[in-house]
């Protein structure tokens, strides 16, 4: 019956509103939780837990954040926790919402050891056992339709704007006959190639000295050059035997 009774009592603490955070591989913690008076290392432990839960804990600060996640960051979940404190207990809720702001999953803890740091720290590891281990399934490009993501950083009298849109219906489409891409502009000097069939950038092209010729970082890490050649892109892709093969994707 005691049995029941704390298995009917975790039920109660955990809310999920139909999507799962299990769907996704990173989840983003803000830099400071508002709703405490001080950090208490709540991050700490959050960023533990979620670590052994196999996610890729990503901070607040976007520049910092991988190409993928940058690109489509409805790829992204973000976490809160917030002070459910009553009067004689410290309570916390942890929140899971999506780049839409939907609250994915909420989770309940509480503790009743008075003492802050330890208390909130106790009611936070209650929650634990009900984040899911990740298990993402592939969420495209395409997920972003109701989202542009804008990032912009002032220096001096320079401004850098990147507009990380995925979902554009004007993004460019190309293919090589074996594989479809989208060309991403991330500035005006700037732009990616995206798998059509994933989230993930087959390519990231950076200005050289001369027009239309790129530096290109391809998703295996190699490095190499791009250039535009008829209105397609051309990749010189390093071969084993130290030579290099013409990748030619052509316009759809």
């Amino acid at each position: 019956m005691k049995k029941l009774s704390v298995l009917l009592l975790a039920a109660c603490s955990i809310v999920t509103f139909g999507q799962k955070v299990s769907d996704y591989k990173y989840i983003s913690i803000p830099a400071k939780f508002e709703t405490f008076k001080e950090p208490f290392d709540l991050d700490i432990s959050l960023t533990k837990a979620l670590k052994g839960k196999k996610y890729m804990v990503l901070q607040a600060d976007r520049d910092q954040w991988p190409l993928e996640a940058k690109v489509n960051s409805c790829s992204v979940l973000n976490a809160d926790l917030k002070d459910d404190s009553g009067f004689l207990r410290n309570k916390v809720i942890l929140e899971f919402k999506d780049c839409h702001g939907k609250v994915v999953q909420a989770i309940k803890g509480g503790s009743s050891i008075k003492d802050f740091k330890e208390g909130f720290n106790d009611a936070l590891k209650q929650t634990f056992p009900g984040i899911p281990v990740s298990n993402p399934t592939e969420l495209p490009v395409q997920a972003q339709t109701q989202t542009q993501t804008q990032e912009t950083t002032v220096n001096n009298t320079q401004t850098f704007t990147t507009t990380a849109s995925a979902a554009d219906n004007n993004a460019v489409k190309f293919s090589n006959g074996k594989m479809d891409v989208q060309r991403i502009q991330i500035d005006n000097n700037q732009f990616i190639l995206v798998n059509s069939n994933s989230s993930s950038p087959f390519a990231t092209f950076k200005p050289t000295t001369k027009s239309d010729v790129f530096r290109v970082k391809l998703q295996n890490g190699d490095s190499t050059l791009g250039y535009f050649e008829n209105g397609n892109i051309v990749i010189e892709i390093p071969q084993s035997n130290g030579e290099y093969a013409k990748e030619i994707f052509l316009k759809k």
